[in-house]
């Protein structure tokens, strides 16, 4: 019956009239759509993106920097790097302030020539006849000039590409080259040579970019991944954590402030992802912070997402440090509070202020118009209420347009969780942060979770989640699961405003955590099955919820069916979304009150697969994805044949 039905669909127009045919396989249902009263607009901000710096996201990621290490400022400065030769590191008369130390290349042996080599992330990914941007900041030792030997090495030894680059003179100058590569490599690697013996020289901050970056934009964003998020149009970004936002102890937590102004002295800081999981330890993993807060803003910017920062409470893991003793005190939180009052500056503020001058120096002198700011990651208990209120004090006075998210901590339910919404309804947060990675049962069970709650209360903020399979891979179970679980939130639009599934990258050979929504490598992007999903709801979220019932009920797992409409009130369009999680066929008959007399010309996408835990691969990267068909319905009542295991989605235009 699946082949019969595919072929249908791949005939193109086909008359959803026909489709009682299959009415055998399985028990019909009809489903009540009214349109004729819109309700609870949907906020543009319901479908968004979580970026944390795990599983090597940014740097090794979505920073395309290619260099592992650049300014010596690893624990173990040498780390990422293979020395021969004379080489050492030293701090004197530095370059950069707040990254002191450099490396010093001498050539004093003609028999053993001095030099180093970075591999990069797993490897230097290079694709044939790109050019890539070479970078260092140079002194000489001595007097004479000193010549390097700047090589793209292939992963067989083979060197693809040189440049020579002359050091000159005491003072720190920085010195530029462009590499092109005559193959695909996705592990090459960088050598550079000092080639006169008697010559010595100190460099700092070697770099190494594509020059093809998103916009082309130097020093800048990988674009094939840039793209993936753009390819979802999400209405928000968060960003930069998660866990990182906390760090392992206070003094490890995430500091915007850190993270602008130019990016050769942005403090490098030690990821908390390096040692959290000790079956999948990273100990070279590290934040140059090249990526940073005016990276995030502007990325935002451009794939037309509202940014939401979040900020430190003065409180470190507490799945780690879950004692009073080591977090901020209370009354010593003012470094913190300024902290968030001076984000809003920066993102915000007139080109005469501080904060805002800096933004405008690092090139963007119009304001970001940051709407949103969170406070705290997953914090729990007293501790964490007792620490917002300060800020929310202090950001009402100031700014009293930014709405402020709070969190309910890491769980879904339990003593806790209830703690945190009752505290976040005291303190009156505008959004509270819920997080739950949970079984597919779980989302199976929860679909009806938010028909429960006030709708005059605070708004809810789905700011973490995403269906783990029992084996934790990017299945086409868990997506379909999530599809059934978001036409609640989609439901409920009077009380979800954020949602964002989590994490966003991973790559391949430096993973700690999974599921994630997009995988790479050093060359290639696979989106998952649950991108796929958070496509289809993002780029068809309407403006409107419409009432969608069965037998006077929201459709939520009765005969295994999950259903959400919406309306787009600028085009007319009615979308209708529907997943079908049981093994058997299902018929069903949409009845649109108020819509308009048949026939009407409707798109069609569906997403589906032969086997559960069917996953998207590096071999693979389209064995799951949407199939989209033009069909034509009968008019305000028609019925469609649902195939087993399915999530689609209806696109039905006005006439």
């Amino acid at each position: 019956m699946k082949n019969t039905m595919m072929r249908i669909l791949r005939t193109g127009m086909i008359l959803l009239v026909w489709f009682p045919f299959f009415g055998a396989f399985g028990q019909e249902i009809t489903i009540d759509v009214d349109a004729r009263k819109p309700g609870a607009p949907i906020q543009p901000t319901i479908w968004g993106l979580f970026f944390e710096d795990i599983n090597f996201g940014a740097d090794g990621g979505l920073y395309a920097e290619l260099i592992k290490n650049r300014s010596f400022e690893f624990d173990n400065r040498l780390m990422g790097w293979e020395s021969f030769g004379e080489v050492s590191i030293h701090e004197d008369n530095p370059c950069f302030d707040r990254n002191p130390r450099y490396v010093r290349l001498s050539y004093t042996n003609e028999l053993n020539a001095t030099g180093l080599e970075n591999r990069g992330f797993s490897g230097i990914g290079l694709k044939a006849g790109e050019k890539y941007l070479f970078s260092l900041y140079g002194r000489t030792s001595g007097e004479a000039p000193v010549v390097l030997l700047v090589q793209l090495v292939s992963r067989s030894n083979d060197i693809l590409n040189a440049k020579e680059i002359t050091i000159t003179g005491q003072e720190w100058q920085k010195y530029e080259a462009e590499l092109t590569s005559p193959v695909t490599d996705a592990q090459a690697r960088l050598r550079i040579l000092v080639k006169a013996r008697g010559s010595s020289a100190d460099l700092d901050h070697i770099s190494l970019f594509p020059a093809k970056t998103w916009k082309n934009r130097p020093g800048g964003l990988r674009e094939d991944l840039v793209q993936a998020l753009a390819d979802i149009k999400p209405g928000l970004f968060r960003f930069p954590g998660g866990c990182i936002v906390e760090g392992t102890t206070i003094d490890t937590r995430y500091q915007w402030k850190n993270t602008v102004g130019p990016v050769e002295n942005r403090p490098l800081n030690i990821n908390r992802w390096n040692y959290t999981f000790a079956h999948r330890r990273f100990p070279d993993y590290y934040q140059s912070l090249g990526l940073g807060f005016y990276e995030y803003f502007l990325l935002s910017e451009e794939i037309g997402a509202e940014p939401l920062p979040v900020l430190n409470c003065g409180m470190s893991c507490q799945f780690e440090n879950n004692d009073d003793h080591q977090h901020c005190k209370v009354e010593n939180l003012e470094p913190y509070i300024r902290d968030a009052l001076d984000l809003v500056e920066f993102a915000n503020g007139p080109v005469t202020s501080h904060w805002g001058k800096l933004r405008s120096d690092m090139g963007h002198p119009a304001p970001f118009n940051l709407k949103y700011i969170a406070i705290g990651n997953e914090q729990w208990g007293e501790l964490y209420p007792e620490r917002l209120e300060p800020f929310i004090d202090a950001l009402r006075a100031r700014y009293p347009d930014i709405r402020i998210v709070g969190s309910s901590g890491p769980y879904p339910d339990g003593k806790e969780f209830d703690y945190g919404w009752q505290e976040m309804r005291r303190l009156k947060a505008d959004l509270v942060d819920e997080h739950y990675y949970r079984p597919p049962e779980w989302f199976l069970a929860n679909a009806a979770r938010y028909d429960r709650y006030d709708p005059q209360g605070p708004k809810v903020f789905a700011g973490e989640y995403a269906c783990h399979t029992p084996s934790r891979k990017n299945s086409f179970e868990a997506a379909l699961c999530e599809a059934a679980f978001m036409t609640g939130l989609e439901r409920n639009a009077a009380v979800v405003h954020m949602t964002a599934y989590a994490p966003l990258f991973a790559h391949y050979d430096n993973w700690q955590w999974r599921p994630d929504l997009i995988w790479f490598d050093n060359l290639n992007v696979v989106k998952t099955p649950s991108w796929y999903v958070q496509q289809l709801f993002s780029t068809r979220k309407g403006t409107h919820v419409l009432t969608t019932t069965s037998g006077e009920k929201p459709l939520t797992g009765q005969n295994g069916l999950y259903a959400s409409s919406v309306t787009d009130i600028k085009t007319g369009e009615i979308i209708l979304k529907i997943a079908n999680t049981s093994p058997e066929t299902r018929n069903v008959t949409y009845r649109i009150r108020g819509g308009e007399k048949g026939p009407l010309t409707a798109e069609r996408y569906l997403l589906t697969s032969p086997g559960k835990e069917d996953e998207n691969t590096l071999a693979e990267p389209l064995n799951v994805v949407p199939r989209k068909e033009e069909i034509t319905l009968t008019g305000q009542e028609f019925t469609l044949s649902l195939e087993p295991a399915s999530f689609q989605v209806f696109v039905i235009h006005p006439k």
